[in-house]
């Protein structure tokens, strides 16, 4: 019984008004017993007699009739309020309204807002993450805490065994593969298929396998299983546990179930496909990335790359070093720079690279090269322009002579042992915007210890310093190189890159790239491969 501090009404109530009242009407006296009730009470109340108490309902009964209130409870399956009239004799009117279709309405307003907001909760917590694993434990972990005593997220593989996370009874997630065929449990195949759920009371729970019932759940009395729809492909399967002690699932709960694997499925599906294209993605980043340098054929090789975004890992600078094959006897050095930034220049670079890589049994002569590739970026689809300088590398006994040839890109640089930096006398139009090119190849010998370095002009072009608005240039540039007099090329490089980083700042840059080639300083005495660390012969 509930009440409310509602006041009474008082006043006259005639026994017409009684009679004639569209609701069930009953006056006691001051003692509790029946003096009057009209046709609808008597209806409703059938064991109600004038003249004697009120028995039945007991919430009525017992309510207080020397300050009523309004007070509410049940008639059989029916639910009341009964709103009092306090009389000048003492009498008590209760008058009657019958508020079940109302609290059945409200009850089911209150059950529809807990469903939204489990579902809106779901998707949020759904959607948080691009990690299948995770989404599978969180549609368990979900399914578990609002819709069954158990519950296992079953995802569609292309091997014969089936990854499965289970949620048990005392809210422990477990991950484990399943060797069983799906088609030992009713209707599981058909929901890895995607079709629509069978209903639970066509599944025998005791049907239920070993491997479906999580340790220590006891006995099933309630199976629902349903598919998790994808995008465009299913996504897997929910399977809902119930123990024998609980009430079966209704159609309600199913039809939850069902909107609930909707938007799990959907999670689950997304995190698939982003799984599968940043695999796609890592594979042909791999592929456009700079590669890693080591020593060739005597010689040192180090490079360096920095994207102009730091969120970003390619862009239109890159760097290829070619060991000496059969066609030629040299290694092919390249260091280009694509008009433009991030992955469309990339991809230009890409191409410029394959290109490069098809015309090495001719690298010995640079001019046709680059005529080659000129005439290959202007056929294509393309309106970017690359500048490129390569470098032709022979190790000659202890020294190491280069052949470059510069088109539309800075010359490089040569540091000497004793600090002094020379550029190297070469130059040439750049590729991809004239019908013809004209190319210089600048001819060079480095002693031990001696360094090319090959840069973009995202180095010499990079804005910051004091004022955050300067450009490196070229003589800052010459200055750094010259204080790596002697250095292995690794050591070069990191120096200019160190140099230029601490220019930039925070500021905005373009794509960076460094190379260096450096004539190995000598021998190592207990490894003679000129890199090992240590000691070196003169």
């Amino acid at each position: 019984m509930t009440s409310s501090p509602a006041r009474p009404r008082t006043g006259a109530v005639s026994t017409v008004s009684v009679a004639s009242a569209p609701c069930p009407v009953v006056v006691l006296d001051a003692d509790g017993s029946i003096a009057e009730l009209n046709d609808a009470a008597g209806a409703l109340l059938p064991a109600a007699r004038l003249g004697q108490p009120l028995s039945s309902p007991a919430w009525l009964a017992a309510a207080d009739r020397t300050r009523p209130v309004p007070v509410s409870g049940e008639v059989g399956d029916r639910s009341f309020s009964a709103q009092p009239s306090l009389l000048a004799d003492g009498r008590t009117v209760w008058w009657l309204l019958d508020e079940t279709a109302y609290r059945s309405t409200a009850a089911e307003l209150a059950a529809e807002r807990g469903r939204t907001r489990f579902l809106t909760e779901a998707s949020t917590a759904l959607l948080a993450s691009l990690n299948l694993e995770r989404c599978m434990e969180v549609t368990a972990r979900l399914a578990t805490e609002h819709l069954a005593d158990a519950a296992l997220v079953i995802s569609p593989a292309a091997a014969r065994t089936l990854p499965v996370v289970v949620c048990d009874h005392r809210r422990e997630l477990h991950r484990s593969t399943v060797s069983e065929a799906p088609d030992s449990v009713p209707g599981l195949a058909e929901a890895l298929r995607g079709f629509p759920p069978v209903p639970s009371r066509w599944i025998d729970p005791a049907t239920a396998p070993d491997w479906l019932v999580p340790a220590g759940f006891g006995e099933v009395g309630s199976l629902v299983i349903t598919p998790l729809p994808g995008l465009g492909v299913p996504a897997g399967a929910l399977v809902l546990l119930r123990r024998a002690q609980q009430d079966a699932f209704s159609e309600a709960e199913e039809s939850l179930a069902g909107l609930f694997a909707a938007r799990a499925g959907a999670a689950m599906s997304a995190a698939r496909l982003y799984a599968e294209q940043n695999s796609i993605s890592d594979t042909l980043m791999r592929e456009l990335l700079p590669p890693t340098l080591r020593q060739t054929e005597g010689v040192e090789f180090a490079g360096g790359y920095r994207a102009s975004r730091d969120t970003e890992r390619v862009g239109g600078d890159f760097y290829d070093v070619h060991p000496p094959g059969e066609d030629s006897p040299e290694t092919l050095v390249v260091l280009g720079d694509v008009a433009g930034k991030g992955l469309e220049a990339a991809v230009l670079t890409g191409k410029i690279r394959n290109t490069l890589h098809a015309l090495l049994p001719m690298a010995d002569d640079h001019a046709r090269m680059l005529r080659l590739v000129n005439n290959a970026m202007r056929t294509s689809h393309h309106t970017r322009f690359a500048t490129l300088v390569m470098a032709s590398v022979r190790r000659e006994e202890r020294e190491v002579a280069l052949r470059l040839t510069s088109a539309g890109h800075p010359a490089p640089l040569i540091i000497r042992r004793d600090g002094t930096v020379e550029e190297a006398d070469t130059g040439g139009t750049l590729i991809g915007v004239l019908p013809t090119i004209t190319s210089r190849t600048a001819r060079v010998r480095l002693a031990p210890g001696e360094t090319c370095l090959l840069f973009t002009d995202g180095v010499t072009e990079a804005r910051g310093g004091p004022l955050g608005d300067t450009m490196f240039g070229d003589q800052r540039l010459k200055r750094a190189a010259a204080e790596c007099a002697g250095m292995p090329a690794e050591a070069v490089v990191e120096r200019v890159q160190m140099v230029t980083s601490q220019w930039i700042g925070g500021g905005r840059h373009d794509d960076i790239a460094v190379l260096a080639i450096t004539a190995p300083r000598g021998a190592h005495l207990s490894a003679v491969d000129g890199a090992t660390r240590g000691r070196y012969t003169a």
